[in-house]
């Protein structure tokens, strides 16, 4: 029964994520943005929704430990997953469709907007994870660490959005609600009416949050049952399902030689990730956020993002373009963080035992 709620939880946040990104995309065309913007800011915040409202679920509203640890799992787990399966999984697909592309694996991203986005993930999460090796009982060095993050995030979103210039331009899938918009279709100009896309958003982040409630409470029963530690189940399964979207949608556009929507996508939402979730941790369970109140490996993830992002991007920093292949490192980073885990796991079974 655990395990289908979990499933069902997985579903209905994917489908909520997956209305909301088609939703924003139209809102990005509305606002007469460019790919930059709509790929590093507007996809990627509406892709990293599910994950961002599990810890906000788990450690606002569920209450007790076990919830506090899934939300701290599902925060760190984010980061690591997208530096690292979801790079490996994009650069899967660009070499999948490189006999079609006219410069074999070399992506047609811009550098400076991958850059951009590199570059402020670096700085944010280190200082969020600065925070964590504050002694456990200081908090409100821990708020003001909060808050400067969210400064930080809203100066990214203002660069972008003061970088990136004219129409955007998206060939985007017809709003998933435009049968509400009557006489109105994606082919005409403009597209739906602005409240109809509103409506499509409202009931994407309705279904999204009603998915964290249930999946919250679903990983807790799973982890008791298995006698496995939650915040080391949630940082492991959560991102696998949460991070569904922004791999789905590179893939896409991949496929369509739009590299940089592609990447953008990634990285905009690992400095969202890096960022907004982190302050939900910092002002709401500071004590946890803590790297002697965790166990070892918890906050290791970060070190794993760190390195899988900077193995991936240092290349392109020195040669000025992006490689498919180069993204398959992010997969060697993620299983050998997944083996870890698992002996990790053992041990502590052969411990109790």
């Amino acid at each position: 029964m655990d395990l289908a709620q979990l499933v069902g939880a997985f579903l209905l946040i994917l489908a909520g994520a997956e209305l909301f990104t088609n939703g924003v995309e139209w809102l990005g065309r509305r606002l007469h943005l460019a790919e930059g913007a709509v790929g590093s800011v507007l996809a990627a915040v509406g892709t990293a929704l599910p994950e961002t409202m599990i810890p906000l679920v788990a450690i606002a509203f569920s209450g007790g430990h076990a919830s506090e640890e899934i939300g701290l799992g599902a925060i760190l787990g984010a980061p690591l997953m997208l530096a690292t399966l979801a790079m490996f999984v994009t650069g899967v697909a660009v070499l999948v469709s490189a006999r079609h592309r006219d410069l074999g694996d070399t992506m047609l991203v811009q550098p400076s907007v991958i850059s951009h986005d590199v570059r402020w993930f670096l700085v944010g999460y280190a200082i969020a994870i600065a925070a964590a090796f504050l002694p456990a009982d200081l908090v409100a060095p821990r708020w003001a660490v909060a808050v400067l993050l969210v400064i930080l995030y809203g100066g990214y979103v203002r660069e972008h959005l003061r970088a990136e210039g004219g129409g955007s331009v998206l060939d985007l899938e017809p709003l998933r609600l435009h049968r509400l918009d009557a006489g109105r279709t994606a082919a005409q100009d403009g597209g739906p009416r602005l409240r109809v896309i509103n409506v499509q958003v409202l009931i994407a982040l309705a279904c999204i949050v009603g998915g964290a409630f249930v999946f919250v409470g679903a990983v807790a029963r799973v982890s008791a049952t298995l006698g496995v530690s939650g915040v080391l189940l949630a940082l492991v399964i959560a991102p696998i399902a949460t991070e569904l979207p922004e791999k789905l949608n590179s893939v896409l556009w991949v496929r369509q030689s739009k590299d940089t929507l592609a990447m953008g996508n990634i990285t905009g939402a690992m400095v969202f990730q890096s960022m907004i979730p982190t302050v939900i941790a910092l002002t709401l369970a500071p004590s946890l956020w803590s790297v002697s109140a965790a166990p070892p490996l918890v906050f290791a993830s970060a070190g794993i993002a760190f390195a899988s992002t900077i193995a991936i991007f240092g290349p392109m920093r020195l040669r000025g373009v992006l490689r498919g292949r180069w993204l398959l490192v992010g997969g060697a980073f993620y299983v050998a963080y997944l083996l870890a885990v698992v002996l990790a796991t053992a041990a502590t079974g052969s411990a109790a035992g």
